[in-house]
């Protein structure tokens, strides 16, 4: 009878332990398919984008000085004043608003004694006075060339130090944006072309992060992680960087 007891008991037993077998495979298909769509989910592809343009400068300043050395500080401001009074007609003759242009402060400074062994003494033998002038304008091309002209000064004995021009774009925060939607819009571009070829899809935008941009002279190879800002030429690249994290399907 015990035997028999026995004998019936080993159905049931088989009966939970293929019930068990079933719900851990069931358990590993469900844990796994989840495990597969929250790696999917984590499937992110960085890609860089850049967008260039080839921008002409709207806007000129243009730096001048004179400087008059004399033996009392009367003299010499009283020299850099008619210096700067021509100069300033002559750019009146040459059509060039006084709006546009400006006279920072006089610098002054004592000019000591040079002894016989080369070294300066405590006496002060005369003055030196600088007067600066800035000329700033929309009308970059006749500035431009208006500097080119400074030496009809210097003939005229006027002793004028011309710098370089600085050539600005005033529009960059408008070309700003503009160019970002270019340099995003070429990395979904390079996006799809890798997703391509691992049988892929790019999905959305997880993040993007904008680099700093560059503005170089027409040409050049320049970049530096802080950006380039050149003043030195009229025509420049402009050239936006965008690092895009793309969601992978």
């Amino acid at each position: 009878m015990t035997i028999t007891s026995t004998n019936r008991s080993f159905p049931q037993l088989f009966s939970g332990l293929l019930a068990l077998s079933i719900a851990i495979i069931m358990a590993a298909l469900i844990g796994g398919n989840a495990i597969q769509e929250a790696k999917k989910a984590d499937d992110v592809l960085t890609v860089t984008g850049s967008a260039k343009r080839t921008i002409s400068s709207d806007y000129i300043t243009w730096r001048l000085s004179v400087t008059s050395e004399k033996p009392t500080l009367q003299q010499a401001y009283q020299e850099v004043q008619e210096y700067t009074a021509r100069i300033k007609s002559y750019l009146e003759e040459k059509q060039i608003p006084e709006s546009e242009i400006i006279l920072k402060s006089l610098e002054s400074y004592p000019v000591k004694e040079i002894l016989s062994n080369g070294s300066q003494s405590d006496k002060t033998i005369g003055y030196l006075m600088t007067q600066r002038l800035e000329v700033s304008s929309k009308e970059v091309d006749r500035i431009d060339n208006l500097s080119r002209q400074a030496t009809e000064l210097i003939n005229e004995g006027i002793p004028l130090e011309s710098n370089t021009p600085e050539y600005i774009y005033t529009q960059l925060n408008k070309l700003r944006i503009e160019m970002i939607a270019e340099a995003t819009k070429d990395a979904k571009a390079r996006a799809e072309a890798i997703a391509k070829n691992t049988g892929s899809e790019v999905g959305s935008i997880r993040s993007a992060k904008t680099g700093v941009f560059q503005i170089t002279p027409k040409y050049s190879t320049d970049v530096s992680d802080q950006g380039v800002y050149d003043t030195t030429t009229l025509e420049k690249d402009i050239t936006a960087v965008v690092s895009v994290n793309f969601g992978m399907e």
